[in-house]
């Protein structure tokens, strides 16, 4: 089993995942290999709070022009965690607000 830094890369700090946060819906960038259970239990060990659900999203790359050079941007995955009603809120997403 990975280390849960490694399971866990970066918070994605958008407009879209700010709003979920009075929901208890955290967003995190996490390894493409990784599984539900792994990203909940990471989640849980890093941040010291009780996970409800994880949904997760496979971004695939988006096309870059240079000139007449073209490719892809990387693919990465993208996961939505929902903390329980009883759990506590993340605290460096409080500072963001």
């Amino acid at each position: 089993m990975k280390p849960a830094q490694d399971i866990i890369i970066a918070p994605i700090i958008t407009e879209k995942s700010m709003s979920g946060i009075s929901d208890k819906k955290y967003t995190f960038k996490v390894a493409k290999d990784s599984n539900k259970i792994e990203i909940a239990n990471a989640v849980e060990e890093l941040f010291k709070v009780k996970v409800a659900k994880v949904n997760t999203v496979n971004v695939r790359g988006k096309q870059r022009r240079m000139g007449r050079y073209s490719g892809y941007t990387a693919a990465w995955k993208k996961a939505v965690v929902t903390l329980k009603a009883d759990s506590k809120p993340i605290e460096f997403f409080d500072g963001l607000i």
